[in-house]
């Protein structure tokens, strides 16, 4: 089995990019309420703070920051996928290898992750995750997409409820927003 390097920071801040295996699936959002329970059950079990997050049809962006002393995000990811992929019914192709290994084949098996480092990455990052709805061409602004922290940070006064609404923030620019030209 290959061996990924992974960042160890016992209570660092993380980027994460977590996808479905068929990305043109809608079952995150056709399925929100057993997602948030998998969460929930988790984080009961193995705490972590949930800084930003956006919920897309196929694909999940997260900031988490763990607790101290703790860097274990692996283990959190896996449980909250295997939590949520037990409630599916069982409908979606699996390669040999996956049947093999008594995998399911609703996650694709890896995922990105990135340790913020300042405040500056953090800044970015979490501009990303909440103009990522609008990059996809869900919706034409980003205050429109009900799953994502945006409101939790227009609740607390960190956005303005019209962020992203900008004419320089339009779908053009938004579809690279964060990413390097």
């Amino acid at each position: 089995m290959t061996q990924y390097r992974r960042d160890s920071t016992a209570g660092g801040t993380w980027f994460f990019t977590v996808n479905l295996a068929e990305r043109r699936s809608a079952l995150l959002v056709d399925e929100i309420d057993t997602l948030r329970a998998a969460f929930g059950s988790v984080r009961t079990r193995h705490p972590f703070d949930v800084n930003a997050i956006v919920i897309l049809p196929d694909h999940i962006h997260a900031i988490w920051t763990l607790p101290e002393g703790d860097a274990d995000f692996a283990l959190r990811w896996r449980l909250i996928k295997t939590t949520f992929s037990r409630a599916q019914p069982a409908f979606e192709r699996r390669s040999e290898s996956r049947k093999a290994r008594h995998e399911r084949g609703i996650w694709q098996r890896r995922y990105w992750e990135h340790r913020i480092r300042d405040e500056r990455d953090m800044s970015a990052h979490v501009d990303y995750i909440h103009i990522n709805p609008l990059k996809h061409d869900h919706v034409s602004r980003v205050r429109d997409w009900p799953w994502s922290s945006f409101h939790r940070y227009v609740r607390a006064g960190l956005l303005p409820g019209d962020w992203g609404d900008a004419p320089d923030l339009g779908s053009d620019s938004a579809r690279s927003f964060g990413e390097r030209e």
